[in-house]
């Protein structure tokens, strides 16, 4: 778990950062299992309940595909702890190249999320190279 208790406690929070894990694994229109899967993983790391993931994947579904914008997942992330940012961060790269591979929109999306939440392009790079590795 790596969220504090009051974040945790905030749904709606949860809610929108599973809608970005959602946003990441939906922008290449190829929404798969194992993307699913890394989700699934992903909000139980933030400390939602085995019993409760797949409806908040459900909400966070109806959230992403209302929204027309990454500015509504992004704005309550923003003034998260540094650490934070790069757990976050480290799950979409997870995500995007769990097909081992990023396309152009994937690689944009990524570059917008840094400048969004303030990730400068160094860290952006070196987690997204930790990841590529690690999933070799």
């Amino acid at each position: 778990m790596f969220f504090k208790k009051e974040e945790i406690k905030n749904n709606n929070f949860l809610t929108k950062v599973c809608a970005l894990l959602i946003h990441a694994a939906k922008i290449d229109e190829n929404y798969t299992d194992k993307e699913e899967e890394i989700i699934k993983k992903t909000l139980n790391e933030l400390g939602v309940e085995d019993k409760n993931i797949s409806k908040k994947i459900e909400e966070a579904k109806k959230i992403e595909e209302s929204s027309n914008q990454i500015l509504d997942f992004t704005r309550e992330a923003k003034g998260l702890p540094e650490q934070d940012k790069i757990k976050i961060i480290e799950c979409l790269w997870s995500i995007i190249y769990s097909d081992k591979d990023a396309d152009m929109y994937e690689t944009n999306l990524m570059r917008r999320l840094a400048g969004l939440l303030y990730i400068d392009n160094k860290t952006m790079g070196d987690i997204k190279e930790k990841i590529k590795q690690k999933l070799k």
